[in-house]
């Protein structure tokens, strides 16, 4: 009896031994193959475990019986379960982010140019109609507010000046518009030393209707201001016209011209008329688009005559569900001029409008 006693009451059998040792050894091989499993998600924590076989990433010698059917895992980069983007259809490719991207993520395309073509004047002659329309061709990107950089703001550098450009591609043209630059002294000079290839674009119109429709626009800022005849003679009953008051001076147009043949040859000038801007839109636009080396685009088909206004407008596009025409400030009403001052000036614009026709080869018929 004493025996049995002792006997349960000493070392554990051999075979409760195996049993202990076979679970610890089953239990540390789990933990092991946990582990190497998590070693195999990518990146962002998305485990390849899903529709991809098991792998190992750098298993030890006491873990390669248990896991022997484990192949190794792939280096970084696409699997066959993964296309890389090159052989995945361009739809499904994310947008790429250029470093030129805005904060809501859509690319910026293009660099910021100079100009490579300027509207440098009239004032009042036509030239906002001519941005909005040259704007209309996929190859020429706008500027839609006038700078002034060669007469008010050429202290501030190239630098400020590209800035303000749109981005263009490479096939594409720069382009801003500022009147004024035509009858500022220093522009022509100015833009010789931007660059000596620059195209010009000069919209001209009858001096004298020019004269009121400047004077008209002003009197709507200013109502005040002295009468138009007051303002355009210096003595009337002589004849003696004020050249002081930019409104007249600006109609000389052969004066100011003589500036820019000086530092650019005639053939880098194009000169639209305004009277015909109006009735052909289209064949003005065309020559345009010729002196500018870009294919005729803007056709008869993009132009409709509004009647209220008294000048064209943009038909809809695509991405326009209306029509574009030209601001308030546009086709306004003149002011009623006695007719012997609008005589008086044209005898005085004559001679300056035959030696601009004979300087530029093209008779705008204003007498």
């Amino acid at each position: 009896m004493a025996y049995r006693v002792l006997g349960r009451a000493g070392p554990p059998q051999p075979r409760r031994a195996r049993r202990l040792l076979f679970a610890f050894t089953l239990s540390l091989s789990c933990t092991y193959l946990c582990y190497s499993l998590l070693c195999c998600c990518d990146d962002l924590g998305q485990s390849r475990l899903l529709g991809a076989p098991r792998c190992l990433r750098g298993a030890s010698a006491g873990g390669q019986k248990l896991l022997q059917k484990s192949r190794p895992c792939d280096l970084p980069g696409p699997t066959p379960s993964e296309p890389s983007a090159s052989s995945a259809p361009a739809a499904a490719a994310p947008a790429l982010r250029l470093s030129g991207s805005n904060h809501s993520g859509s690319p910026k395309l293009g660099t910021k140019r100079l100009p490579q073509a300027l509207i440098v004047g009239v004032k009042k002659g036509g030239t906002r109609a001519v941005l909005e329309f040259i704007r209309v061709h996929p190859d020429v990107r706008a500027l839609g507010t006038e700078p002034h950089f060669f007469d008010r703001n050429y202290g501030r550098g190239l630098d400020w000046y590209r800035s303000l450009m749109p981005r263009t591609l490479e096939s594409q043209i720069t382009l801003e518009k500022t009147p004024s630059y035509f009858v500022t002294q220093e522009a022509p000079r100015r833009i010789f030393n931007m660059s000596r290839d620059t195209k010009l674009i000069v919209v001209v119109r009858n001096p004298v209707t020019r004269a009121i429709s400047d004077y008209t626009q002003t009197l709507s800022k200013k109502p005040d201001i002295p009468t138009f005849e007051g303002l355009s003679f210096r003595n009337r009953t002589l004849g003696l016209v004020d050249v002081s008051w930019n409104a007249i001076r600006i109609g000389m147009y052969a004066l100011h011209l003589e500036s820019w043949l000086r530092y650019f040859p005639l053939a880098q000038i194009h000169f639209v008329s305004g009277e015909r801007l109006i009735t052909d839109p289209a064949g003005e636009m065309g020559r345009v688009q010729d002196f500018l080396g870009i294919k005729r685009l803007i056709t008869d088909k993009h132009f409709y005559f509004n009647k209220t206004k008294g000048f064209p407008c943009l038909k809809k596009t695509e991405s326009s569900l209306l029509p574009r025409c030209l601001g308030k400030s546009k086709g306004r009403t003149h002011v009623q001029i006695d007719p012997e001052v609008i005589d008086q000036l044209r005898e005085f614009y004559r001679p300056y409008n035959i030696k601009f026709y004979e300087t530029v080869g093209q008779d705008f018929r204003w007498e």
